[in-house]
């Protein structure tokens, strides 16, 4: 009696993880580049927790836009801004009620070099530097930041000469990690010592949100994903504490 009450215990539980695999599903996702840490963590313990899988496409905000509206098969966007989710939104691109806020960006001076970079960005006036990184304004949120930063300090116009582009937040980083520009302007999430909270390597100024307009990182579901279980579950996941606890961690501000 208890061998076949143990047998019956395991067929259920066999039954039940071949349904549950039988309708785990993969939503394909667009990610502005500075979330790669953090949404690399999330979908992993998306996938861990509902089944569903997430396949990552990094990139600038601004590429990622202008494919989705030459019908790329993506089915939840995040972007670096809120600009673009409201042009999607716009042009019919999105799901009704379904845009908004999964972090809040925190830009950084930053540079490979150990006390170069003081911690009140004195060095932008200062000057002495050949290479300043940004990424791209035309399409990258963090391009835009970084050029208000500048405005509002007064100096932009005068670095304008010294900068090198890059094509996302990513590459930015690339320029100024390989020392192919002493300093330039990153996401905090790429520097930060998860341990501490504070910038790991290297030197940097964590820029005040007071110099720049406000970051807010905004999501969201495409019509194209509106019938995908997977991507209506990562959408709703993207809010969970778990997920919450990741995009902190990484030093994102948390959405109120």
């Amino acid at each position: 009696m208890l061998f076949n009450s143990f047998k019956s215990v395991l067929l259920t539980l066999f039954l039940f993880s071949v349904n549950a695999i039988a309708h785990a599903e993969t939503t394909l996702v667009a990610v502005a580049s500075d979330f790669t840490k953090p949404m690399t963590e999330i979908a992993a313990e998306f996938e861990k927790t509902t089944g569903h899988s997430a396949k990552l496409s990094f990139g600038s905000s601004g590429k990622a836009f202008t494919q989705i509206q030459s019908g790329a098969p993506f089915e939840v966007y995040l972007s670096a801004s809120e600009k673009y989710p409201l042009e999607l939104e716009k042009s019919g691109h999105v799901v009704a009620n379904s845009r908004f806020v999964y972090a809040i960006g925190k830009l950084v001076l930053w540079s490979a070099k150990p006390g170069y970079v003081d911690n009140q960005g004195q060095i932008l006036t200062k000057g002495g530097f050949q290479h300043l990184a940004l990424a791209d304004p035309s399409h990258a949120p963090y391009g835009v930041v970084a050029e208000e930063v500048m405005m509002h300090l007064g100096v932009l116009e005068k670095l304008r000469p010294l900068f090198v582009q890059g094509e996302n937040i990513s590459q930015t980083f690339q320029f100024v990690s390989t020392s192919n520009a002493e300093l330039g302007f990153v996401g905090l999430a790429q520097v930060i010592d998860i341990t501490s909270g504070k910038i790991g390597s290297g030197s940097g100024w964590i820029i005040p949100d007071t110099l720049h307009s406000p970051f807010r990182q905004t999501a969201v579901l495409l019509k194209t994903g509106a019938e995908n279980p997977a991507a209506l579950a990562l959408v709703n996941f993207l809010k969970s504490p778990t997920a919450l606890a990741i995009i902190e961690k990484y030093g994102f501000g948390l959405p109120k």
